[in-house]
Formats: structure tokens, C-alpha cells, sequence
């Protein structure tokens, strides 16, 4: 993307913003009144279509008229260009100054916490951070903590092994059965 005046872009997104406003919400034609139909947009073909010939009374058809700004496309609402990214190594490729990250869904948290840190480091913006300042700090200090401790377990464990023999486990006296009555049943 060619670099662009930020004041022109500014004022770009600001008229994008009016006119989406005062866009009409456009829907499948019909929609409104069968409950098979989804409002997902579909343009009218029919010859005998009204809303095709824009007939008064019926629905509005995209056109080309509610378009935004040219300055302002692709441009995310922050005036940043979106930048998917699936790793850290993703980041190297992106401009802090005229981009922003957006971290992609199928990353998981380890990867995304990551990403997150080298992130802040070169003062890039996250649209979707996913994870509070306060959580993201508790949630590395309390993986940090878990993995201590886990180290430490392990030592102990290690230790006690070496220094203990191995006694083999008593086993349990069988229970004797008792006879019922011989017959099987009781004489009444």
C-alpha cells in the first residue's frame, strides 16, 4: 500500500464512517417474508423483479454510490492496515506505523502470549488481544510458578527413589466364605 498523508486518511475514515450512517441495511429480497430465506444479501435477477427496476416502495440494491472513500479502504476504524498473524515470526514483515496485528483465532494461548510480548517490544499494535493486561501477567507468572513447582516435585521424588528400597506391597488376606445351609434354602 502507497503511503498516504495521515490527515487525508483521517479525514477519510471520518466520511466513511458518516455515510455508513446513513447506508441501508441491504437484504435478500423476499427475506422478510419467508422464514427459508436468510437476509444474506443476493441480487435480484428476475426480469419481472421490483427490486431489480427499483421500483418506489421496495428495498434498496447495492450500488456503486454508497461506496467509501478511497483513502479509507481496507482500513481498519483505528486507521491501521489489519495484518493477519499466525506466529511471531509473522511479525517481522509488519510496519508498526501504518499497520496493525491482528492474531489470527486458530492460535492457542502459549503461542499467542508470545506473539503478544514480541508485539510490545516493537511497539506494534494487537486489534484482537484476547487477553487483559492484569490476566495475561497473572496467567505467565502462574505458568512460571506451576512449572517450579513441578521441577521441584520432580527432585524430590528423584531423591526419595534413590534412597529408599523398594518394599514390596503386603497383600491383603483373602475373605473366607461362609456356607449357607446346605439344602440352599431354609427348612420352614
Amino acid at each position: 500500500m502507497k503511503e498516504q498523508n495521515p490527515a487525508v486518511v483521517e479525514k477519510a475514515l471520518r466520511i466513511r464512517a458518516k455515510l455508513k450512517k446513513k447506508k441501508p441495511d441491504f437484504v435478500r429480497q423476499e427475506s422478510w417474508r419467508y422464514d427459508r430465506l436468510k437476509e444474506n444479501w443476493r441480487r435480484p435477477k428476475g426480469i419481472d423483479n421490483k427490486m431489480r427496476r427499483k421500483i418506489k416502495g421496495w428495498p434498496q440494491t447495492v450500488n456503486v454510490g454508497y461506496r467509501g472513500p478511497k483513502a479509507a479502504r481496507r482500513l481498519h476504524p483505528s486507521g491501521y492496515e489489519e495484518v493477519l498473524v499466525h506466529n511471531v515470526d509473522e511479525l517481522k514483515e509488519v510496519d508498526p506505523k501504518t499497520q496493525a496485528v491482528r492474531i489470527a483465532h486458530t492460535v492457542g494461548r502459549k503461542t499467542r502470549l508470545q506473539i503478544l510480548a514480541e508485539a510490545r517490544k516493537k511497539k506494534i499494535t494487537v486489534l484482537n488481544v484476547g487477553v487483559k493486561e492484569e490476566e495475561k501477567k497473572e496467567e505467565v507468572e502462574k505458568a512460571e510458578a506451576e512449572e517450579k513447582e513441578k521441577g521441584e516435585k520432580e527432585a524430590e521424588r528423584e531423591k526419595a527413589r534413590e534412597e529408599k528400597p523398594v518394599k514390596k506391597e503386603k497383600q491383603k488376606p483373602k475373605r473366607k466364605r461362609t456356607k449357607k445351609s446346605e439344602g440352599g434354602e431354609k427348612e420352614k
